[in-house]
Formats: structure tokens, C-alpha cells, sequence
């Protein structure tokens, strides 16, 4: 039997009150040509029966039973051995709008450079959820092209794991997915396949309904920690843009901005000075390093520029100043607040 196209994973741990719905919407596909392979991650509800029933259905679907090893093995199973070119993700708890893979498999056809085609999505939020989540939801539509996506993989994570579908030669091997470090497994993913030089883009319409429960493993495992994402960004500024450089500048000099610069330090680059617009800060020292007004970076030491600032609309603010500098970001500065 030839290979499909695509090899779609969705894991599943106590799943069986989302799983049909998730499956339904692969099955109302409108690309026929794809696998799903259902990952039952030791649960102990009627999932593997939910799954079961569908894969009896439609022999496109098929089920994996394994002990409960948690996300990073149950992802690492499902795409083992897998021989469509192209790989793709999907959760239990959410749904794939019907042209969603038909014009993810057509962008990426269409665009032989690019490795890595995700999609806008439709925040549902739960009842009392997170504003955050929706925020996230707001940024990462905006992130369209490769450019977008290069230039802003250090201030949150791009892509929605979820509605992912990427080329399997651009990420050779059976484990897809490291389990150490304990970082978030995807941001680890995307960060290591964009060091290597993957592209990604995304289709410019809502193609995915992404839940959001009160129970997502985003804000129950500390693999997904705000001090993860932040150990794993450090990691991949150090060996990627920062390789070459032993000092850095850091605009913000506020506690949380200098506890996310100090984690580049473990990595061997010095923090040489920091910028901050508050004149309560400018013109002192903090740990011993000068606290500059922005205005000062015209004759501050030619160092790459990090901006750690996350409150709305600072990194606008920031990127126009510093572009009204001649500062060019990805080479001169990086924003990874």
C-alpha cells in the first residue's frame, strides 16, 4: 500500500467527552489522502472505546494503546516510523475546520521553501478562562510570513502546536520530541527545526477551533512554566543569534527583565549594560552594569540589543525607535520579552 500524504497525531489521555468531536472533524476532511493516528496515553476513562469506535469506522484511524508515559512519548509513538512526507498535528480536545488540511497540504505544494505551514485559529474560550490565552490567540494570528515568524520565535512560541503540519524531511528521526530538557516540547521543536534554518508560515485563515479548558496541560505541567519557556529561549539565543557574541545590551531593567537576561549569563554572555525609560533607573548601576536612557544607545557600545519588555504596546514602541536608530531586527536587536 502507498504511504498518505499526511500522518496526522492526535494524543489522547481522558479524552472521551472531546474525542469524538476531534475525529469528527478529520473525518469531514475535504483532502481525503491522511492518516490519524490515535494515541491513548494510558487513560483511564473510555477513551481507547471512543477511539476504537471510529477507527472501526474509518480505516483511516488508527489506534495506539500505551502505558502512561505523558505527552513528549505519547507524541514520539505516534509519529515512529512514519512514511507520508508530511506530518501533522491534532488535540482531542479541539477541531480542524473541513478545508483545513486541503489548503495546508496545497500552501506547503505551492511553497517548496517552507517547511513548516500552521494556520490562524478561533480562540473557544472555556467558562472563567484565561485572558492570556486570547491574547496569545491575537498575536500569533498576526504572524504570517517566514520573516514574521523569525523575527519573533523568542517572544512567545509562533505556532499553535495543534494546527501544525510540517515536512517530515526537514525533521529526520524517530524522537521528534526531546523530553529533556524539560522545556514545552513544541516550542523546543520549533525553535530547534527555525535554528536549522525551516521556514515557517502560516495559511491566512481560521482553519482550527482551539479549546480552552480549565484543565490544559499548558497550565498543569511545569514543563510549561513561565521560567521553561524562558530557560528555553535563553538556550536557543545562545547558540543561534548570540553564538558569536559574548555581550548583550537588555532594554528593561525591571526585576522580571533582568532575571530572563541573567539566564543568558549561564550561557556565557554578559549582560554589558541595561536601557530603561524609567529616570528613576537611568543614570544608576544595577549588579554593577549602567542603566542607559534610550536616547544613550547612540553612544553605547555597539552590542546586540534584547528587549525584554512585555507590557502591550512597549515592543511596537521599541521596535520604531530602534528601526529610527538604523538598528536592523534580527541583527542588530532581537525582541524576546
Amino acid at each position: 500500500m502507498t504511504a498518505p500524504r499526511v500522518r496526522s497525531v492526535l494524543p489522547a489521555y481522558n479524552a472521551a467527552a472531546t474525542l469524538g468531536r476531534a475525529l469528527a472533524s478529520l473525518a469531514a476532511q475535504t483532502f481525503a489522502d491522511w492518516e490519524c493516528l490515535i494515541v491513548d496515553d494510558g487513560s483511564t476513562d473510555a477513551t481507547g472505546a471512543v477511539g476504537a469506535e471510529w477507527a472501526r469506522r474509518d480505516g483511516r484511524m488508527r489506534m495506539l494503546a500505551a502505558p502512561r508515559g505523558g505527552i513528549v512519548r505519547a507524541l514520539n509513538a505516534g509519529f515512529r516510523g512514519a512514511d507520508a512526507p508530511l506530518l501533522a498535528r491534532m488535540d482531542a480536545d479541539d477541531e480542524s475546520l473541513p478545508d483545513r488540511l486541503a489548503r495546508q497540504v496545497a500552501f506547503l505544494d505551492a511553497n517548496p521553501d517552507i517547511g513548516i505551514v500552521s494556520c490562524l485559529v478561533e480562540h473557544v474560550p472555556a467558562h472563567g478562562a484565561q485572558q492570556g490565552f486570547g491574547l496569545y490567540v491575537d498575536w500569533t494570528n498576526g504572524l504570517r510570513t517566514p520573516e514574521d515568524h523569525a523575527l519573533n520565535r523568542f517572544v512567545e512560541s509562533p505556532l499553535v502546536h495543534p494546527t501544525a503540519v510540517w515536512r517530515r524531511d526537514c525533521a529526520p528521526g524517530a524522537a521528534l520530541y526531546r523530553e529533556s530538557p524539560r522545556w514545552p516540547e513544541d516550542y523546543d521543536l520549533w525553535l530547534r527545526l527555525m535554528h536549522a534554518g525551516v521556514k515557517a508560515a502560516k495559511v491566512p485563515a481560521v482553519l482550527y477551533r482551539w479549546h480552552d479548558p480549565p484543565g490544559r496541560l499548558s497550565r498543569t505541567d511545569p514543563r510549561y512554566s513561565v521560567e521553561s519557556f524562558y530557560e528555553c529561549k535563553a538556550h536557543y539565543l545562545a547558540i543561534g543569534p548570540l553564538a558569536d557574541r559574548s555581550e548583550v545590551g537588555v532594554w528593561g531593567a525591571g526585576r522580571p527583565a533582568r532575571l530572563r537576561a541573567a539566564l543568558l549569563e549561564r550561557h556565557g554572555v554578559r549582560i554589558r549594560f541595561y536601557v530603561d525609560i524609567d529616570p528613576r533607573k537611568t543614570g544608576k548601576k544595577i549588579a554593577g552594569r549602567p542603566v542607559l536612557a534610550p536616547e544613550d544607545l547612540a553612544a553605547a557600545p555597539p552590542v546586540p540589543l534584547l528587549a525584554y519588555v512585555g507590557s502591550r504596546g512597549a515592543r511596537q514602541r521599541i521596535r520604531a525607535f530602534l528601526a529610527r536608530m538604523r538598528r536592523r531586527e534580527g541583527v542588530d536587536f532581537w525582541c524576546a520579552a
